[in-house]
């Protein structure tokens, strides 16, 4: 028995260093760092002044404001609809593989190059959205250069990038489901809705779970979308900022790694409190 546990460990040791020097050991500096002050070769201790700091900077609140509003609105927006069509592909039509295809090739396509080509589709002037909203005699608005729509902007981009991982992942979980389930079904007359609220949805259960709690994750990291959108900014006087983009500026461009940490710091918490929230709230619901 020892000498499995010794022969165990040794397999594990490669995994145990690896995760200790590229996840754990970076989360232990990040929280030291948060707690000091200087360049990054000349950093010295100065307590919580770096927490005071953001706690006092109008533009680390409009950073995780932006931020949980983008998860709030963009994961389950984009999850219902992921959902909506993965039965639609499932259920109606035929050649899925194709489908699967198709909307997976986003999500192995570079965000930046993707950014680009929805900058010129949400360009105010000769964009296609606008183009499409003017022939419906619909408000036509300044997607990238109007502080006020900038949030929007990012949203809407990030459901449409969301769909490709969750339809894949969804089409996948709807495969595995007994098709005994939708004979009986259908010999006790159950209709189409009834079909996909009391046996598709809750079989779908532990994959919604997976998918929100990833989706969650994603959403308070956004950063690469907002550089790609607004060619390397964050909007029109900063207007779309999200918490990794105010980290990124904080440490590259402003030079104040112990601001960058400590910001990184209170994301974590945010995070974490977050997927906990949903990992209960899904629990409940998987119980029930």
């Amino acid at each position: 028995m020892k000498t499995n546990q010794k022969k165990a460990w040794l397999f594990l040791a490669p995994t145990i260093i690896f995760v200790t020097l590229f996840s754990i050991y970076p989360i232990l500096r990040a929280f030291s760092m948060s707690f000091q002050g200087g360049s990054l070769i000349d950093l010295h201790w100065n307590g919580f002044s770096n927490y005071q700091y953001i706690f006092n900077d109008p533009e680390f609140w409009l950073a995780i404001k932006n931020t949980v509003l983008y998860a709030v609105i963009s994961v389950p927006v984009g999850l219902a609809i992921s959902i909506m069509l993965a039965w639609i592909i499932f259920d109606k039509v035929k050649h899925k593989s194709f489908f699967e295809t198709t909307f997976f090739m986003p999500y192995v396509t570079s965000t930046i190059a993707i950014g680009i080509v929805f900058r010129y589709i949400f360009n105010g002037d000769y964009g296609m959205l606008n183009f499409v909203l003017r022939c419906l005699h619909l408000p036509a608005p300044d997607w990238i250069d109007d502080p006020a729509m900038s949030l929007t902007t990012i949203i809407i981009f990030g459901i449409w990038s969301s769909l490709a991982f969750n339809i894949v992942i969804l089409m996948g979980a709807l495969r595995n489901i007994d098709p005994n389930f939708y004979t009986i079904a259908d010999m006790f007359g159950a209709s189409g809705r009834d079909k996909f609220w009391r046996i598709t949805i809750p079989q779908l259960v532990p994959t919604i779970a997976f998918l929100l709690t990833m989706n969650v994750i994603g959403a308070f990291k956004i950063y690469t979308s907002v550089y790609a959108l607004f060619n390397g900014q964050a909007g029109v006087g900063n207007s779309g900022t999200t918490a990794v983009f105010y980290i990124y500026n904080k440490f590259q461009i402003v030079g104040t790694p112990g601001v960058a940490m400590a910001a990184t710091v209170i994301l974590f918490l945010i995070i974490l409190f977050a997927t906990f929230l949903q990992r209960k709230m899904m629990k409940k619901i998987g119980e029930n």
